[in-house]
């Protein structure tokens, strides 16, 4: 199998027949050989039974559905544990993205070795102070803090090798950051291609002004992860030790004054420098210890994202995998 479209969605029961039909059609007038696995993340409309519908009418079309809403991230991890293809093509479910974008973004993964290639809107139809200006500061800060030069991380329309989702884990609200978690898997070839960008037709964004919120937090989040990840103790240790010795040394300089050069002064516990010196020695070794507990964590089974299935058309994943 050449491609596998992942789409997760909530509930877009007006658009998925329509995108469903868009991307057959753009798949059998260029040959390809694909699979369409929509992960429904729990809607609370008709969406599962049109994408029922759709699957008994198109053996190609799968499904897979959660009883409640994970988020994003978890509906494409539970994707792109089930997908085939040797290309994995991400699109949003609200028509904002063009199918015919496809063949391009497979060309430049199979032919032109791309690990990944991130689209990006530059022309959007969205709410300049809602979205357009916010959307900006956002990407600047991802690029500055995560050194993956993309215009546009939110983008949906998105295309990887194969390899590249089977082996990165997209969980929380990470799936902003799909391209630094590649590249920090060691997918380091990333690219970007300029997609056409279209006014949503249906319904509308089940995204507000907090997922900037949130994704601030998570850029903070993936920055420590990708810098201090896999060593927290030279984090976490490394302050913690200097902590301990200045805490030390005020210490032994207040024992010393007290013993040897002015042993009829004040109480040592009245004098500000005891507080300093006890505040840092906890501090100190607080931070030692959970940079201790950190390379501990690290050395320990990996927690994959947390989600249910409820029902799966025509996949093949494990559901024992993903039981909460």
């Amino acid at each position: 199998m050449q491609l596998s479209i992942v789409i997760p969605l909530l509930n877009e029961e007006e658009s998925l027949k329509e995108l469903h039909d868009w991307i057959a059609s753009v798949m059998r007038s260029n040959h390809l050989s694909y699979e369409i696995i929509f992960i429904d993340d729990g809607s609370t409309d008709n969406s599962w039974s049109i994408i029922t519908k759709l699957s008994q009418l198109d053996p190609n079309t799968k499904g897979i559905r959660f009883p409640r809403n994970f988020g994003k991230s978890q509906a494409l991890h539970a994707g792109f544990k089930a997908v085939q293809g040797e290309v994995v093509i991400t699109i949003d479910a609200d028509l904002q993205d063009n199918p015919e974008e496809i063949p391009e973004l497979f060309s430049l993964i199979k032919n032109e070795w791309y690990n990944l290639i991130s689209g990006w809107k530059k022309k959007r139809y969205d709410s300049v102070l809602s979205k357009n200006l916010p959307s900006k500061l956002f990407n600047w800060a991802a690029r500055k803090t995560s050194g993956v030069e993309l215009h546009d991380f939110n983008c949906g329309l998105k295309a990887f090798n194969k390899a590249v989702v089977k082996n990165i884990e997209v969980s929380g609200e990470m799936h902003r950051y799909i391209p630094v978690l590649a590249k920090n898997a060691g997918f380091e070839r990333i690219g970007e291609k300029v997609v056409q960008h279209q006014a949503r037709k249906y319904g509308k964004t089940k995204f507000g002004m907090e997922r900037f919120i949130n994704g601030f937090l998570d850029l903070l989040t993936i920055w420590f992860v990708s810098k201090f990840g896999k060593r927290p103790m030279h984090l976490f240790g490394a302050w913690g030790v200097l902590m301990f010795i200045i805490g030390l040394g005020f210490a032994l300089y207040l024992g010393i004054d007290k013993l040897f050069i002015n042993p009829m002064g004040r109480l040592i516990t009245d004098r500000p420098q005891f507080y300093i010196a006890l505040v840092a020695m906890v501090i100190g070794t607080q931070l030692f210890l959970a940079g201790f507990l950190g390379e501990m964590l690290t050395r320990s089974k990996k927690n994959e994202p947390r989600y249910t299935i409820s029902e799966e058309i025509n996949t093949k994943t494990d559901q024992n995998q993903y039981s909460s």
